[in-house]
């Protein structure tokens, strides 16, 4: 049975949706059809103190009724309970305050299954304002639980908020972070796996274990400072290291390396891999890597010294499988490997990601290293790192690596169908859009960037609140279909997107560095990529068969990539660059999908029951419910509790609220 939480308890609008909270440190995996319970929580409840249900016999009653609801429906429940602090930690060798979820750095893997429900309850406890978004994941129908700032008023420090979503029709690999300012350049980031239901093949054997691997470039600097220095209109600069897995590099190098740096080892040994900072991996076996780029703006080039590395998936999509000894991964981007531990165990080896596209000679320092260490090593990793790509003279090198990554055609992925099921290639363009960057301008006296001559300024009022209490004057919805040549400006100008309708957009980086674009709520083939502009002709280079779906992509600087999407998903979404520095100065944008046929919420999820105002809205904002102590047994917060789930019954039942929650 589901167990109640001792009362008094932590309770924002976490009730709103379910009518059933869990123990914080639990995760809930509610099969459909039936009640369950882990055997950690069956031992919590036979613990439960007698004196606890007396207490609060009444509220009690009326909770094990809500439990009804949830417990039955039908597709499983992942519960979650974060605490978004900051901490101490030096993973560069210097102290420095990170952003951590639940005391964890980097934030928990959340694994869950195709079509299930999850539900984050998150508490801010920073200093500063919070949403968390979930890089990949689709929220189908439902862009109120995006947490960018188009969608979502932030949280307020001390507050807490509930996520609810379904990973509908998904498989793969993702990560959530938090969206704000450079919020991620401090931490907060963790992985999303979105595993098969079992009636679905998946295109290779089953792994050993699967590990979850974070790469990213790391600045000492406080994000804070890092904000300011954008702000003064600076760069960043070259950044201090690469992170893998929050920690900093094995000292490969005495001179580039200090001592008492703690490094990332995978260990390979009998057993099962352990979702833990060392993973145990057992030599012969092959194991599934799920790599993420989360880093500031700094594209890395991940190799295993002497293993080839089998990709099988990206961002959703099992891709033809093919080696690589090393793969180019840029800001935002995830892939999954195949790797076969068949190598002699003499020594241990390296795990690198080194920066590229920059002055190898300049950039050393900016170079991760982890070990892979077999159980039966003969010793330490030694001697020069596995060489990065030689392509100094040949720039097409990453462009042509990039290319080979398609689809696998014939492999089902959340669904039984095959992947090349959809013929994008032979549908119909309604609406093409020709996105520009260029290098940083000045406007109004600050240096912004920009996407057709427009920096992106966020309004105080969230796009989707501002149509749903239709406010005007939030938003424009007359973003340019090509660059127009006229002066830079600031603005809120919005793709007005066409229901149905199929979007061609290329992004055309016109800057000296590569950019990555990613785009919420949607998964876009990606059809082709060249140097220089693009023009008409270029649709003759299109892949229009196998191109990999996948939510970012990288364009290199000079070139072009262009993206098919089919515009099935209603709401506001997100259109951004993943480098953190060029985002906050304004290369962003939001895409409108609006059906005007419906007039039942079919095609998109009505606004939450929680939802925070903000902006216009402030004066909505009646109250919020942050986390109480156990001491605080107010009228009041029994009154609200009661309030909220009373009304979730009243709504699930069809009854009248009133009469209903008198009768309870």
């Amino acid at each position: 049975m589901c167990k109640l939480r001792q009362l008094p308890f932590s309770f924002s609008p976490t009730a709103y949706a379910l009518g059933c909270y869990f123990s914080p440190e639990t995760e809930w995996r509610i099969a459909s059809g039936r009640r369950g319970e882990s055997e950690m929580v069956k031992q919590q409840r036979l613990r439960s103190s007698s004196a606890e249900a007396v207490g609060w016999g009444a509220v009690a009653l009326l909770w094990a009724t809500a439990l009804v609801v949830p417990c039955f429906a039908a597709d499983p429940y992942a519960y979650f309970d974060w605490d978004v602090t900051y901490i101490t930690a030096s993973p560069l060798g210097v102290p420095q305050q990170l952003i951590a979820i639940s005391n964890q750095f980097p934030g928990p893997v959340m694994n869950v299954t195709t079509n299930w429900n999850v539900v984050v309850n998150v508490l801010n406890s920073l200093d500063e304002p919070l949403l968390i978004t979930w890089d990949g994941i689709q929220q189908r129908k439902n862009c109120w639980q995006d947490g960018v700032l188009g969608t979502n008023c932030p949280i307020p420090p001390g507050w807490n908020w509930t996520y609810q979503f379904q990973v509908k029709d998904q498989i793969g690999s993702y990560f959530y972070f938090p969206s704000l300012g450079l919020h991620r350049a401090a931490g907060g980031y963790g992985g999303i796996t979105v595993n098969n239901r079992d009636v679905i093949a998946v295109p290779f054997g089953k792994p050993d274990g699967d590990f979850t691997l974070f790469i990213g470039d790391w600045y000492i600097r406080n994000h804070t400072d890092l904000r300011q220095a954008l702000d003064d209109g600076k760069d960043l600069g070259m950044p201090d290291g690469v992170l893998m897995n929050g920690k900093g590099p094995y000292r490969y190098n005495t001179t580039l390396v200090p001592d008492g740096i703690d490094h990332e080892t995978v260990n390979v040994e009998p057993g099962n891999l352990i979702p833990k900072e060392v993973a145990f991996l057992e030599a012969g076996k092959t194991y599934r890597f799920r790599v993420h780029n989360v880093g500031t703006s700094t594209s890395l080039n991940f190799r295993i010294q002497n293993h080839n590395m089998i990709l099988v998936e990206t961002e959703g999509t099992y891709t033809a499988q093919q080696n690589f000894t090393n793969l180019d991964i840029h800001v935002g981007q995830s892939y999954s490997f195949l790797v076969t531990m068949d190598q002699n165990a003499s020594s241990d080896y390296y795990i690198v990601a080194s920066a590229r596209f920059v002055n190898e000679s300049l950039w050393t320092r900016v170079t991760g290293v982890a070990i892979l260490h077999y159980s039966n090593s003969g010793g330490k990793a030694s001697g020069p790192l596995p060489d990065p790509p030689n392509d100094f003279y040949d720039k097409t090198f990453s462009m042509n690596q990039a290319k080979s990554v398609r689809m696998n055609v014939s492999a089902g992925a959340a669904r039984p169908n095959p992947q090349g099921s959809f013929r994008y290639g032979s549908i119909n363009v309604t609406q093409v859009y020709v996105l520009r960057n260029m290098p940083p301008v000045t406007i109004n006296g600050k240096r912004r960037t920009t996407l057709n001559g427009i920096s992106y300024s966020n309004p105080d009022t969230p796009l989707r609140l501002a149509d749903q209490y239709n406010k005007e004057g939030v938003y424009t919805l007359d973003f340019p279909t090509r660059p127009l040549d006229r002066p830079p400006r600031n603005g809120t100008s919005v793709i007005n997107g066409t229901y149905k309708g199929f979007m061609e957009i290329i992004f055309q980086n016109n800057d000296t560095t590569v950019q990555t674009y990613h785009m919420d709520g949607y998964a876009f083939f990606v059809a082709g990529m060249d140097y220089g502009e693009w023009t008409e002709d270029s649709r003759g280079t299109y892949n229009k068969w196998d191109g990999v779906s996948r939510c970012t992509t990288q364009v290199f600087p000079g070139a072009w990539t262009a993206v098919l999407v089919s515009l099935d998903n209603v709401g506001f979404w997100n259109v951004r660059v993943e480098n953190l520095d060029t985002r906050y100065l304004g290369q962003e944008l939001y895409l409108r999908v609006v059906n005007p046929e419906d007039h039942s919420n079919k095609t998109e999820m009505s606004m939450p029951d929680n939802v925070l105002y903000c902006g216009l809205l402030r004066n909505m904002q009646t109250f919020n419910l942050p986390t109480m102590q156990a001491a605080d047994t107010s009228w009041l917060s029994n009154f609200v509790f009661f309030y909220h789930i009373c009304r979730r019954l009243a709504v699930h039942f069809n009854v009248d609220f009133g009469l209903y929650c008198y009768f309870l």
